[in-house]
This record gives structure tokens, C-alpha cells and sequence, in this order.
């Protein structure tokens, strides 16, 4: 995905936004929104496709990062 796109809905931006503080789980990422995990999880992938934010596996818990380098372009 074109990380022009994934910016382009305001829930990704605010997960951008919350990422920018450092890395989150997405139990925490998804308190701030009133949508469902499933949904927080799909926004993180497409953000994740357009190299905005990685992930890690600790555990049975996933935890993200924002991808400063994935932001050159915009």
C-alpha cells in the first residue's frame, strides 16, 4: 500500500500519531478508539504494507513501532 493512502484515514494517522510515543501493544492501541481489536489489528497491518510501522512478537503479545524511515516520502 502507498504510505499516502495509509495516512489518508484518520484512525491510521492517529495510530501514527500514538506510535510516534513509543511502541504499543494493540490491546493498548485499540483503547484509545472506539472501534474493535480486529479492526485496530487490520489499520496496523495496512500500515505495516506501507512500511509505516513494524512489528515484534514477545511472546503471545505483538508490539509496534512506528517506521521513521518508512515516513521519508511523505
Amino acid at each position: 500500500m502507498d504510505p499516502f493512502e495509509a495516512i489518508a484515514d484518520p484512525v491510521r494517522r492517529a495510530l501514527l500519531e500514538q506510535l510516534a510515543g513509543g511502541p504499543a501493544r494493540v490491546v493498548d492501541l485499540a483503547a484509545e478508539h472506539a472501534v474493535s481489536r480486529p479492526a485496530i489489528s487490520k489499520h496496523l497491518r495496512l500500515l505495516g504494507e506501507a512500511g509505516l510501522v513494524t512489528a515484534e512478537d514477545r511472546g503471545r503479545e505483538r508490539h509496534y513501532r512506528l517506521a521513521a524511515d518508512g515516513l521519508a516520502p511523505v
